[in-house]
């Protein structure tokens, strides 16, 4: 198991692990975690700022995490991202909080935000940087 895919497969495994419900932001073309947790029986939607195309059965939603539509993400047990642009993570965070859902990013590269939140190693290192009360 190498590249991209790896990633997907293992945060996949997590939050099918760990959630009910979850809505994907920034989903940009790649809908593999989305398909995954849709396919083992997760709620999922997907969001991000330009039109896409998802897998038949994901529902997508057009909106801009900085300036989001919270009616959208509301119920959501988790708010996550992959490979997400640094400069949406503070955007991310803030949207999890008001909402009460938990945030969970998997970062390009080295990348961290801060201090990098609660760190879960699930064959990938993914940052938990809100935690639902």
């Amino acid at each position: 198991m190498g590249g991209y895919k790896h990633i997907e497969e293992h945060f996949s495994r997590y939050i099918i692990g760990n959630y009910q419900s979850a809505t994907e932001v920034g989903v940009g073309r790649n809908f593999s975690v989305a398909d995954a947790l849709a396919r083992a029986g997760v709620t999922v939607k997907t969001t991000d700022i330009l039109p896409q195309q998802p897998p038949e059965g994901i529902p997508f939603l057009l909106d801009d995490v900085c300036s989001p539509d919270t009616a959208c993400y509301r119920g959501t047990a988790l708010i996550y991202a992959v490979r997400p642009g640094i400069e949406m993570v503070p955007c991310i965070i803030a949207l999890a909080r008001s909402v009460n859902a938990d945030c969970i990013i998997y970062h390009l590269g080295d990348e961290i935000y801060e201090r990098g939140g609660r760190i879960i190693d699930c064959g990938v290192v993914l940052h938990q940087y809100y935690t639902r009360i």
